[in-house]
């Protein structure tokens, strides 16, 4: 039986769970470099009868899963597995489970998403770099007390952003396309129309899943109504935003700047415009990349597997 732990690009898997349940019954294989492709995906996987992902940096659709003659089992790190064809795995007899981590490494998105926002605030990685240079003081930042706070999407993540927010003085307000006036007072925010928030917040933050009723819905009027000193955080999904309307906003000045950990395409090109642009942050999808997450992840996972192997899997999902 071999086993794939996939786009461990640092190679934390071994390190950072004990992999002693499965490890005598299997053969491990660390796969270190991203899966661009369904052609490189097939070619590197095609004789493993176990894969473990990360999240969801390789995909699994049903061009992938026709291609793998060996598999039997999926297991997906965290809850959603919106980029698994679950239908096409059925129909091939592969199973697959994931690991909703309840509690462990909770925090990390929330926090990401504040060091995102107070990185723009107060223009931290420009001064940096110009402090390394030499220099000395380039640009004024922004005192967040008294601002308003735009919140898409008040769920788990999005209330605790909200909380902060609340914590720094700031005025909340909170739209989703479904999201109900108590849901909103529950969450601590006012609730807002999208138009509202889009042209009032000065801090806007993203908390949504990506559906078919959210995908594009930061659209070209959504970034065209905002203030022209205001900024937007995306720590969510990429789907949730159009990227050419955000590009010409950040290019032209029409907005101050963005915080961005997740991209339509992953990695990020090294050619792409967002790389060369001073008033955005970037990082490289680090929202749920901690020790403390990865640990969960990983142990629900050998978990997974080891039931797996006895014959009797855990957490499948339909």
């Amino acid at each position: 039986m071999k086993i794939a732990l996939l786009d461990d690009y640092l190679r934390l898997a071994p390190t950072l769970a004990d992999w002693s349940p499965i490890s005598g019954r299997a053969e491990i294989t660390v796969i270190d470099k991203p899966l661009p492709t369904v052609e490189a995906a097939a070619e590197a996987l095609q004789d493993f009868d176990i894969l473990c992902t990360l999240r969801e940096r390789t995909s699994f659709p049903s061009a992938l899963i026709e291609r793998l003659p060996r598999l039997r089992y999926l297991c997906v790190t965290g809850k959603r597995y919106d980029t698994v064809d679950i239908a096409a795995c059925e129909r091939r007899g592969v199973i697959v489970s994931n690991t909703p981590v309840a509690g462990a490494g909770a925090g990390s998105v929330t926090e990401l998403t504040w060091g995102l926002i107070l990185a723009l605030a107060r223009n931290i990685p420009m001064e940096d770099r110009q402090m390394r240079a030499g220099e000395w003081q380039h640009a004024a930042g922004i005192t967040l007390r008294g601002k308003t706070l735009g919140v898409v999407g008040l769920g788990g993540l999005g209330t605790d952003v909200a909380r902060i927010g609340r914590a720094f003085g700031m005025h909340v307000l909170a739209w989703s396309p479904n999201l109900t006036e108590g849901r909103a007072q529950a969450g601590g925010a006012q609730l807002a129309s999208k138009h509202q928030l889009f042209s009032t917040a000065d801090v806007i933050t993203l908390h949504l899943a990506l559906a078919p009723t959210t995908r594009g819905v930061v659209d070209r009027l959504a970034i065209e109504a905002m203030k022209p000193s205001a900024i937007l955080v995306n720590t969510a999904r990429a789907g949730l935003v159009d990227e050419d309307a955000l590009v010409d906003a950040l290019v032209n000045r029409r907005i101050a700047g963005a915080g961005l950990d997740v991209y339509s395409v992953e990695p990020l090109p090294q050619q792409h415009v967002l790389r060369t642009l001073p008033n955005v942050v970037l990082t490289p999808h680090l929202g749920y990349f901690t020790r403390e997450m990865l640990t969960a992840y990983y142990t629900y996972a050998i978990e997974n597997i080891a039931a797996f192997l006895d014959g009797k899997p855990i957490r499948v999902v339909r």
